[in-house]
């Protein structure tokens, strides 16, 4: 098994870049990575309180995946279950944080927290239905225990 070594950020203007780049749909695509949607979510709930993400987070990724050429179809880019766990999560860490300054400390600490692993929601999700049709077409519940 590798050891889980996730892409940290250097600066706040770095968090911002994904953050922004994310609403303007300008980041480029090879920077979109698991990192970045942890980045841009923790930004987008510090930066941006007038944008209600759950309800406008799901239209956010999938206008930025269609910008740079790629799709969201029914298997692949936009999954509704994995964002809004993160979502969950993501608030989780911050409502335990002790501050949100500077952010890029404070999304290094939860990109290396168990919140902010890739494989956090099979915590709580078998494989097989956080990976079913179901789960990436509509937010489905935990199947293994709760969200904490």
């Amino acid at each position: 098994m590798t050891e889980y070594r996730p892409r940290l950020f250097d600066s706040d203007a770095a968090v911002e870049r994904v953050g922004e780049g994310l609403l303007s749909r300008e980041l480029p695509r090879a920077e979109w990575t698991h990192e970045a949607h942890i980045a841009a979510t923790t930004y987008l709930l510090l930066k941006h309180p007038e944008i209600d993400l759950d309800i406008e987070l799901p239209g956010l990724i999938r206008r930025y995946n269609e910008s740079g050429g790629g799709v969201n179809s029914d298997t692949e880019g936009y999954h509704e279950t994995i964002t809004f766990a993160f979502l969950h999560g993501v608030r989780l860490f911050l409502s335990e944080a002790d501050g949100y300054e500077p952010v890029h400390e404070l999304v290094n600490e939860l990109l290396l927290s168990p919140v902010g692993r890739r494989d956090w929601p099979l915590r709580f999700y078998s494989r097989e239905r956080l990976l079913s049709l179901e789960a990436r077409r509509t937010f489905v519940v935990p199947d293994l225990g709760a969200l904490p």
